[in-house]
């Protein structure tokens, strides 16, 4: 894989050229800023930025008073490679707190090895309504340890609305739910996202998030997407690397409000 050229088409594709992530919500683009605006429990923030050093601060500035005035908290999710390099410490000061960072992790999907199946005892079940997504949030709180009450509101928005660009998964071993993940899809790009992916502790380590990596992925095959990328955890990313993808910059996310 050609890191920077794939990196290139990543930012363009999925950053600057970004679409909403479900109904309800806009991209809007100002001046050199891409941002999602949505109502409360939407994903609300700056997706990409193209700044210079002596414009860096204005441009935060902007943000935080055209959030504030939503009355929104907002995420501006930071890359490694953006510019300006000092981006980051910028944020800070304007009163951003950053969260744990992430590796981006992409993968060519004719390069992946797509059989992985759940281990014996565990089935897989498409969700498609409020009982399934119900069922992917708590496993999510379970694993994460984290309140799921934004991605349940997102997750149904998606499932329910016009456009068929999110696939849901839950993991059941008998009839309880031990696994889940997402996969978000955008017309027209390259690169499908691969969100989400947690098992519960005590069933961690055999073989379920791979299993959900490879039904997620053969999905996007089959609808003609080129790339699959992840936002990887430090315990994800080792398992992600084994499956053949590769580390291409890290992401962090800086919240606001």
């Amino acid at each position: 894989m050609d890191h920077v050229a794939v990196l290139a088409l990543f930012d363009r594709d999925m950053r600057e050229d970004a679409r909403p992530d479900g109904p309800g919500a806009r991209v809007e683009r100002v001046d050199k800023v891409v941002r999602q605006v949505g109502a409360e429990h939407d994903w609300n923030g700056v997706i990409w930025s193209d700044l210079d050093g002596p414009g860096a601060d204005a441009a935060i500035a902007d943000q935080v008073r055209y959030f504030g005035k939503l009355g929104r908290e907002f995420e501006w999710k930071l890359y490694g490679h953006d510019k300006p390099e000092n981006l980051g410490q910028r944020l800070r000061d304007a009163g951003f707190v950053a969260q744990p960072e992430e590796t981006l992790m992409i993968a060519e999907l004719g390069d992946l090895a797509l059989d992985a199946q759940p281990p014996e005892g565990v089935r897989l079940l498409p969700v498609t309504d409020r009982e399934g997504v119900n069922l992917v949030a708590d496993v999510h709180e379970q694993a994460f340890g984290t309140d799921s009450t934004r991605m349940r509101h997102q997750l149904l928005a998606q499932l329910t609305g016009d456009e068929d660009n999110v696939v849901a998964v839950v993991a059941l071993a008998g009839d309880e739910p031990v696994s889940a993940a997402r996969m978000e899809m955008v017309p027209g790009a390259r690169f499908a996202g691969l969100w989400g992916g947690g098992t519960v502790e005590s069933w961690r380590g055999r073989g379920i998030y791979r299993a959900l990596v490879a039904h997620r992925a053969r999905v996007a095959a089959d609808r003609g997407y080129r790339y699959v990328q992840v936002d990887a955890s430090s315990q994800s990313r080792p398992v992600l690397a084994r499956l053949g993808f590769q580390p291409l910059t890290t992401t962090t996310p800086y919240v606001h409000g």
